[in-house]
């Protein structure tokens, strides 16, 4: 964060602090509809924010101070912004649905090879769809588990159930992630060999949590099968390493390459999203391409007062840096987005959990939140508490749709009135004055009091579908790349995940060799031993 958007950003923190959400709210008449913006499908209401005109005013100066604009064109265009690894960042490209679109790398239009792959997928997807695509002894695919972990699991599982209603219901999809035996164990549980269809998702076909469970998926396939010929009909894989790819046992004509520009945890658009397309269907696939690229075309073209992405990134940035936010929550009232929270995790934590700047330089400044959440109305009857009445400020994003994909008598209505409820009472709480007047008892007044002044953003659709899907996964993209921005970091990178996988391989040696080396600290060499000797080794 430079120097000029400190300023501003302390200027803004200092009208933000002078008045509550009442005195805000009382004071401007229009305050909902100044603080509402449209784009893609979704409303978002930020006026129960601790911002007046003059704050947002000077928080846009500081993304304007950050070179805010020209870093968003330097990424849409495709220079290698991802500058630790040499790459550039454009999961954009995977969802340009203009016709006319042009996408140069290293002197390259990538958008061909992207349409080619995304048709390839297609072709595929509706082989196993129509029934077409038959497994090893003859009979239709049923089962699809997809064996991957991080961007390559956390995307396609949360889409997946996001978008269930629109999900071909006799395929079940299933997602294998950990690399403990359980997971896979209880997943082949329930599925038949004969019925079932693989999708390995790794770049290098070397991941090792992920090639563990596809190396044990394929001996239970063998197993049932009784010939190792059946692997050529029962798994495909999402990578780039053909020759792996082909020593697994796996056809290349059925392998769907990806590539170095697009990172894990944004790859859900890309050949990663195989299962979801298969399960949904090419055409409602493309729909959810369209509402990214909406977002994506307001995130670039939108002036920054009406920018949604850029909007919700400095406000974040207002409570992070300003208040001492260590956390936000994401707080869907849809039980479709009950595994967004986790894939937020993801994609914000990895991308902003920096304390490096670009120069390479210790960052000065808090970087990347905790991310955290729960679907409502299950929230409110765990840990809202805390953010009414804690001693943390934990600013929240309220997300809904007014349409549900099931009408049971008035569940929605009563989903929707503890939706706008809350937000309500995180604004303006309750003050003493109004617990007596309902007559509360003096000595409990105090405990029945709520401040107030909890900030909140309100997003909001008409129905959750392909499209407004598409664009909400987009926003929160964009907003996390304009945190990185303004904090002057590398969002695109994530060192810290090999630290720990580079220590495994040696205490996995120390496991399971003859004789243990004590290598390791005092502290991990008697835990090792614990683990020996209750296997006897």
């Amino acid at each position: 964060m430079n120097e000029n958007a400190k300023l501003e950003l302390n200027k803004a923190l200092e009208i933000s602090k002078k008045k509550t959400l009442r005195e805000l709210f009382a004071a401007e008449e229009n305050r909902a509809s100044r603080y509402t913006v449209k784009a893609a499908g979704w409303l978002l209401d930020y006026s129960k924010n601790l911002v007046d005109k003059k704050a947002m005013k000077h928080l846009i100066a500081m993304a304007e101070a950050s070179s805010l604009k020209e870093e968003i064109e330097r990424m849409f265009s495709g220079e290698k912004i991802n500058a630790t690894e040499g790459r550039a960042v454009l999961h954009t490209a995977l969802r340009n649905v203009d016709e006319n679109a042009k996408v140069i790398v290293d002197g390259v239009d990538v958008i061909p090879e992207v349409r080619a792959t995304l048709a390839k997928m297609a072709e595929f997807s509706n082989l196993v769809r129509s029934g077409k695509w038959l497994g090893f002894t003859g009979k239709k695919i049923k089962s699809i588990v997809n064996i991957g972990i991080g961007g390559s699991d956390l995307g396609p599982v949360m889409a997946n159930i996001a978008l269930t209603p629109y999900s071909k219901r006799s395929i079940k999809c299933y997602f294998v992630s950990n690399v403990d035996s359980t997971h896979l164990a209880e997943t082949l549980r329930q599925v038949k060999a004969e019925s079932t269809l693989f999708i390995v998702a790794s770049k290098t076909f070397t991941t090792q949590e992920t090639m563990s469970n596809a190396a044990a998926a394929r001996e239970w396939l063998v197993a049932r099968l009784k010939d190792d010929k059946a692997v050529a009909r029962h798994f495909v894989a999402v990578s780039t390493a053909a020759e792996e790819v082909k020593k697994f046992g796996i056809d290349t004509a059925n392998m769907f390459g990806f590539w170095d520009w697009v990172g894990g945890r944004y790859s859900l658009p890309s050949a990663i999203g195989l299962s979801l397309m298969i399960s949904i269907g090419p055409a409602n696939f493309t729909k959810m391409l369209k509402g990214y690229w909406k977002m994506d075309t307001h995130f670039r073209t939108a002036p920054f007062e009406r920018n949604m992405p850029v909007i919700l990134a400095l406000l974040g940035i207002l409570y992070s840096n300003g208040y001492g936010a260590q956390s936000y929550a994401v707080l869907p009232y849809d039980q479709y987005l009950s595994r967004l929270p986790a894939y937020l995790q993801q994609l914000d934590m990895e991308s902003n959990g920096k304390s490096v700047a670009r120069d390479g330089s210790k960052a000065t400044w808090d970087t990347g939140p905790i991310v955290w959440g729960e679907p409502g109305t299950n929230g409110q009857h765990a840990f809202y508490q805390l953010i009414h009445q804690g001693t943390r400020l934990i600013p929240c994003d309220f997300i809904a749709a007014c349409r549900t994909h099931n009408e049971i008598s008035d569940l929605h209505d009563k989903l929707m009135a503890n939706f706008f409820a809350q937000t309500q009472a995180l604004a303006l709480g309750k003050t003493a004055d109004e617990c007596r007047a309902e007559g509360v008892s003096e000595e409990l007044v105090a405990f029945k009091t709520f401040e107030g002044n909890k900030p909140t953003n309100t997003l909001l659709t008409e129905k959750l579908t392909p499209e407004t899907f598409g664009a909400l996964i987009a926003l929160y993209e964009h907003k996390i790349f304009v945190q990185g921005i303004i904090w002057n970091i590398y969002s695109f990178d994530q060192w810290g995940v090999q630290l720990g996988k580079v220590l495994a391989k040696g205490v996995l040696a120390d496991l399971t060799s003859a004789k243990h080396s004590f290598a390791h600290d005092s502290s991990t060499n008697a835990l090792v031993a614990t683990y020996r000797k209750a296997l006897k080794r």
